[in-house]
C-alpha cells in the first residue's frame, strides 16, 4: 500500500496495491501490521459502519468527545464521495484546517481520519456506499458536530445548494466558533 501524508498531521490517504487482470481485481484493503508500520498509528479497529446515500447527501461534520473519540478508516464500495476531515485538536498547528479527498469505488483510495477530527462527506455519484472502520465504540452521549456550511471553515462540498440533502439533526449543529 502507498501512504500519502496530508497537510493535517496524522491524517493519511491510503492507496492499496491493486492486482488487476482479465478476471477482475484483487487488493488487500487493510493489514494491521503494515498500516501501523507505515503510518505510526494504532491499527486496531473495533467497529465497522456502512452507509448508503444518494446524490447530494451531505453527512457531517461529526465527531465523538472525550474517551469516546474515534479514528476512522473510510473507503467507498460503490460510487464516489468527497470525504472531509477537520482538525479539532486544540494546540495543533493545523487546528481548524480541513482536507477534502475524492474517494471512489474506482480509485480504491481510503482516508484515515485520526482521533480529534470531525468527519463528513458529500455524495457526488448517483449512489454511494461507504464502509468505515472505527477504533472506538460509538457513544450517543459523546456525539458532537459542526455545521456543514460553517462560514469559518468554508468547505466546498461540490454539491449545488438547491441539491443538498441533509438530516434535520445535521442542520441543527453548532458553528465551528461555538
Amino acid at each position: 500500500m502507498n501512504i500519502i501524508e496530508t497537510k493535517l498531521s496524522g491524517c493519511f490517504i491510503i492507496e492499496p496495491r491493486i492486482f488487476d487482470d482479465n478476471r477482475g481485481y484483487f487488493f488487500e484493503s487493510f493489514n494491521e501490521a503494515r498500516f501501523e508500520e507505515l503510518t505510526g498509528q494504532n491499527g486496531r479497529f473495533v467497529q465497522d459502519n456502512q452507509s448508503s446515500s444518494g446524490y447530494g447527501v451531505i453527512r457531517g461534520l461529526h465527531f465523538q468527545h472525550g474517551p469516546y473519540e474515534q479514528a476512522k478508516l473510510v473507503r467507498v464500495l460503490r460510487g464516489k464521495v468527497l470525504d472531509v476531515a477537520v482538525d479539532l485538536r486544540k494546540g495543533s498547528e493545523t487546528y481548524g484546517q480541513w482536507i477534502a479527498e475524492e474517494l471512489s469505488a474506482d480509485n480504491h483510495r481510503q482516508l484515515y481520519v485520526p482521533r480529534g477530527f470531525a468527519h463528513g462527506f458529500s455524495v457526488l455519484s448517483e449512489q454511494a456506499v461507504l464502509l468505515y472502520k472505527c477504533d472506538n465504540s460509538y457513544s450517543r452521549t459523546a456525539e458532537g458536530g459542526i455545521r456543514f456550511d460553517d462560514p469559518t471553515l468554508n468547505i466546498d462540498w461540490r454539491i449545488p445548494p438547491e441539491q443538498r440533502i441533509l438530516s434535520e439533526k445535521d442542520l441543527q449543529l453548532p458553528f465551528f466558533k461555538s
